[in-house]
């Protein structure tokens, strides 16, 4: 049965312990991306980080949409059912902010610093790549 599953191109799902572990990471990286997006778009002075680059404000307002649709995507098409190839697709949009995230951090000199989106977009690689098999 494997062997004709392979034949044909169909998607194994992952194990209860892998699909638990994704789950986890899910909640973690929707939880992550909740604050930040919503810290984001609030722009708070004192309270929002601010980036190594000065942004304009709007541009970092988007930027928070961005995390908070992307962390509803991580979670919601999974819970409902409806839509679960989406989620790939959040987890690798999230990906592509952390690049952004990454090279925005390097310019603007802050090195130590770096290692926290380079983290995060490799977890958001695994949940892609995890989830794969909801398309």
């Amino acid at each position: 049965m494997q062997q004709v599953a392979e034949a044909t191109g169909a998607k194994k799902k992952p194990s209860v312990a892998a699909s638990t572990a994704l789950w986890i990471l899910q909640v973690l990286l929707a939880l992550l991306f909740l604050l930040t997006g919503t810290l984001n778009v609030a722009q708070i002075p004192g309270v929002t980080p601010t980036p190594p680059l000065p942004f304009p404000t709007l541009f970092m307002q988007f930027i928070g949409v961005v995390e908070l649709d992307g962390a509803l995507g991580l979670i919601l098409p999974g819970l409902t059912r409806i839509g679960r190839q989406l989620t790939p697709l959040a987890a690798f949009g999230l990906f592509l902010e952390m690049i952004g995230a990454t090279v925005a951090t390097l310019v603007g000199g802050a090195v130590n610093q770096v290692l926290l989106p380079v983290v995060v977009g490799l977890l958001c690689v695994i949940v892609a790549f995890g989830r794969r098999s909801w398309r």
